[in-house]
């Protein structure tokens, strides 16, 4: 054996020399990497030691930038002022430091005044005045608004009226411009002049970062790394002093320096990265808060009220399973198995779709809306969507659940969990996968025929790779074709135009590191090397591990929410140490290694007392290449290159790579690019009935693609399509650039026939007690109310008089909360005939919004001819996340023929 070493040691020696200090292990026209720095453009990161690192990164006062600033008005926090896509402009020219616009009109594009090659001076205090006298008339006369796209906002609905734009302090995220005093305008002497100041190109708005990082915490109980790269060393030094700072009083984890507090997918995701084995107790502490008295997995708070709008909680077994099998505590697991079982278990008559086999729900970890959807989506159309990563977390989730079902000898569960599981794998190969691009769509998505987003979604992408759902050629191109710019693996791509930097236009090292380990896993060197460097430019050069970045610029200043000693990207930090190049396995039979060191990182390290369950390695790793040449223990041969689970006590493991790379791999490298706006439509009759479906031309478009039925029916450069009186068909639209790149879809625009045969409408105050809610807006003589005390059985008759495939829906109120945070999604299941069909939500649409009526998701049915019960019943399994409120109103049914 000690002949066999010496050899592999020469061979080694002679085919991975060691890189010296000035020659770049990275290097791109964005940024270099060496062994000691990371140097971008005249920025320059170096580490003195182990222990400490400098840098002269900075973001200095913007002493170019356009003058010219976008804008508009916001009622209640929406975009309602006018059409999407339709804004004020005007160049903000500072006079001894002032600028006061003329006034502007709500829901007027008036006074627009911008000129070209103009800047803003720091510090400009810019004086803006609303008159919102259109709008008292109509509440005053009316007793509602009725905004450009046609809804009404009632006068008792209205709380404040904001600006939101393109600079800050302003922002376009309008769901939190009540979280930002100075963006709210008021009119305090009550003339319907509604006015505030913002100072732009401000000083405070630069976010600073310190200029040196220095340990000052005893990590000597952590695994201890050293290798030939003094940088990389500094790195996950400081990842782990961030670790420490990252665990709570109350023995949990924060999931950022700026903010405390557990999130189930935010702790799940860095508990799978290395949390599992770094902190094991704390880990599970923090999963346990994760569950509620029902013992199902929480979904936290988001879009439209969480569950089941946001269905990737699953995640949170994953997580629960990487814990067990570091540790191998089966008490743990017995605890975990019951409460992934009865989470599954609800998910599967919720959220389940029979048709597509898939979950459905917002995609994992991308929870905010317009940075990943269309921009007019609301809560019940996200959770028609079934997305790549949140499906890949159910995949796994039931996969995971199997095994524990197994271990437990309950055969029949495990069963049934390996089936959904299938189910969904099938899924997302069927419908997702993209033959052309190489990888997968972002998600299906709309009411009826739901098409496929062109988007690559970067987490989705890697799961599908590392958790085995596409097959081994898939893999190969998934990870050679997905999109990648100079600063790594955008979340999507490409990105939606007019939305800040932040899931869109953004960089998150966590999905960095899961790319990463796709990289690997595929044994592609360039998408490995081009990984970590991603991983390593930011870490370095904030001397932090920042939440995200812009994938524009590779700055964290520009996002719209960051934070430093961010835990699941100090998470990734550590996985790419232990589970990339020591190539670290927890498996169910003990501890397996898979390293993988690229050509430029060759040499030797060390990862000393590194604990597993009750052994303690001291690991020696030289070499480069995809695969262990030897391994031995304590001086012996390894055999099978595992270390048994039961192993006890301290010992030395030694691996000699082979210095070779069985696929040179490649990436696509691509500049960031914008999509072209989605087409904004208008449904138009004229006098015989005929319908003009068109839409607003949009910026860069060179052509408009027109679908009927799901189907490409034609390309157009014009901006309609008619149809005529009898038409039942569906049609949707997206705008096509000169790349080639597609817009979102419109939604489907269709010929209802309200009041004949084709659809039917059942007024929900006929069939249950009339409320006395105090809302307005409603059809009919009134609404209903449903909770968990209210009706919880409704029953709807209809007499359907021709075969053919309907969708159900209701027009409801939920005021409850806002559109993009808390807990209080109502939820029923939909009977046909006493036959359980699925869900129907009712998420919030505005806090104390109880005139705004919205359109719940649609559920689809053949019906033969007859008359037919259909039913929203509260059932167990249609508990919320907040388990108290549990409310909607209910306007009316609508039931209309898709096809005969």
């Amino acid at each position: 054996m000690k002949n066999l070493f010496y050899f592999f040691a020469i061979i080694t020696l002679v085919g991975c020399t060691e890189n010296k200090e000035s020659e770049a292990l990275f290097q791109s026209e964005a940024y270099s990497i060496y062994a000691d720095r990371v140097v971008q453009d005249s920025f320059e990161a170096r580490a003195i030691s182990a222990t400490q690192m400098v840098s002269n990164y900075e973001i200095p006062a913007n002493e170019f930038q356009d003058a010219n600033i976008t804008f508009k008005f916001s009622i209640n926090g929406k975009d309602n002022e006018m059409l999407p896509g339709v804004d004020h402009h005007m160049a903000v020219l500072a006079k001894d430091g002032k600028f006061a616009s003329p006034v502007f009109t709500f829901g007027s594009q008036e006074n627009n005044n911008t000129e070209e090659g103009v800047f803003l001076a720091p510090a400009t205090e810019w004086t803006i005045k609303l008159n919102m006298g259109p709008v008292l008339k109509q509440f005053a006369e009316a007793g509602y608004f009725t905004t450009a796209k046609g809804d009404k906002i009632y006068k008792e609905d209205f709380k404040a009226v904001y600006i939101a734009g393109n600079a800050l302090p302003m922002t376009w995220d309008f769901d939190n411009l009540k979280n930002r005093a100075e963006l709210e305008l008021k009119d305090p002497d009550g003339d319907g002049i509604f006015e505030t100041k913002l100072v732009l190109n401000a000083k405070s708005d630069l976010k600073k970062i310190d200029t040196v990082w220095k340990l000052t915490r005893d990590i000597s109980a952590f695994p201890q790394y050293q290798s030939p790269h003094v940088m990389a060393d500094a790195i996950y030094n400081m990842s782990l002093e961030e670790m420490e700072k990252a665990v709570e009083k109350d023995g949990t984890l924060r999931t950022g320096a700026e903010w405390a507090g557990v999130w189930t997918r935010d702790v799940s995701y860095s508990i799978i990265l290395s949390m599992a084995y770094m902190q094991p107790q704390v880990a599970k502490n923090s999963l346990r808060r994760k569950v509620n008295k029902r013992k199902r997995i929480i979904q936290d708070t988001g879009t439209g009220g969480a569950w089941p709008i946001s269905t990737d909680r699953m995640i949170w077994a994953v997580a629960a399973w990487e814990i067990y099998l570091a540790t191998g505590d089966k008490d743990w697991m017995k605890e975990a198995y019951e409460i992934i079982k009865l989470s599954l278990e609800d998910d599967y008559k919720v959220c389940y779709d029979k048709e597509t086999g898939m979950v459905k729900g917002e995609s994992s970890f991308l929870d905010w809306r317009e940075q990943t959807y269309p921009k007019d989506f609301g809560g019940s159309l996200i959770f028609e969507s079934q997305c790549l990563g949140t499906n890949a977390a159910h995949f796994q989730a039931n996969r995971v659940a199997a095994k524990m079902a197994r271990m437990q000898g309950d055969s029949s569960a495990a069963n049934l969990f390996e089936e959904m599981a299938g189910k969904i794998r099938t899924g997302i190969n069927t419908y997702l996968w993209q033959e052309e691009k190489g990888y997968y769509g972002q998600y299906i998505y709309g009411q009826f025929y739901k098409p496929l987003s062109s988007k690559s979604e970067a987490l989705g992408e890697a799961l599908s790779v590392i958790f085995d759902i596409a097959d081994e050629e898939r893999q190969q191109r998934v990870v050679a074709s997905t999109p990648v710019v100079d600063f790594g693996i955008p979340c999507i791509y490409p990105q939606i135009p007019g939305i800040p930097p932040y899931h869109n236009n953004g960089i998150w090292p966590f999905v960095q590191t899961f790319w990463l380990w796709a990289g690997a896993k595929v044994g592609n060197e360039q998408s490995v090397m081009e990984s970590i460097a991603a991983i390593y430019r930011p870490s370095a050069l904030f001397l932090t591990n920042k939440e995200n970045f812009v994938a524009q610029n590779g700055d964290f200043s520009g996002t719209v929410i960051n934070s430093s000693n961010m835990l699941w990207s100090l998470s990734g930090n550590i996985s790419l140490v232990h589970k990339v190049l020591f190539g670290i396995r927890f498996t169910e039979n003990g501890l397996a290694f898979k390293p993988f060191v690229p050509a430029k990182l060759k040499g030797e390290r060390t990862l000393k007392n590194f604990r597993y369950r009750n052994a303690v390695l001291d690991i020696e790793l030289s070499g480069c290449g995809d695969k262990i040449a030897a391994i031995s223990m304590d001086g012996k041969e390894l055999e099978n290159g595992m270390i048994p689970a039961d192993l006890t006590g301290k010992h030395s493991i030694k691996m000699i790579m082979n210095n070779e790379f069985a696929r040179q791999g490649k990436i696509n490298k691509v500049e960031n690019r914008f999509s072209v706006a989605t087409p904004y439509p208008n449904f138009e009759a004229d006098p015989t009935g005929n319908i003009s479906y068109s839409w607003y031309p949009v910026e860069g478009a060179v052509a408009y693609e027109i679908f009927r039925d799901g189907k490409f029916y034609r390309s157009t450069t014009d901006t309609l399509v008619t149809m005529d009186s009898t038409d039942l068909h569906k049609y949707h639209v997206r705008a096509i650039d000169k790349m080639g790149e597609h817009s979102f879809f419109t939604h489907i625009m269709y010929r209802s026939n309200t009041g004949n045969k084709i659809s039917q409408m059942v007024e929900a105050e006929s069939v249950a007690p009339l409320s006395t809610f105090p809302s307005k807006g409603f059809h009919g003589d009134g609404f209903i109310e449903i909770s968990k005390s209210r009706n919880r059985v409704v029953n709807f008759e209809v007499e359907v008089k021709e075969a053919g495939l309907y969708a159900i829906s209701f027009i409801y109120a939920n005021g409850n909360g806002p559109i993009n945070t808390e807990n209080k999604c109502a939820i029923r299941s939909l009977y046909i005939n006493d036959g359980l069909t699925g869900a129907t939500v009712f998420p919030q649409l505005g806090t104390n919004e109880w005139s705004a009526w919205g359109h719940s998701g649609t559920t689809q049915y053949r019906f033969k001819p007859g008359k037919q019960t259909i039913s929203l019943r509260m059932e167990d399994w249609n508990e919320n996340m907040n388990g108290e409120i549990n409310q909607a109103l209910i306007d009316y049914m609508s039931v209309i023929l898709l096809e005969k």
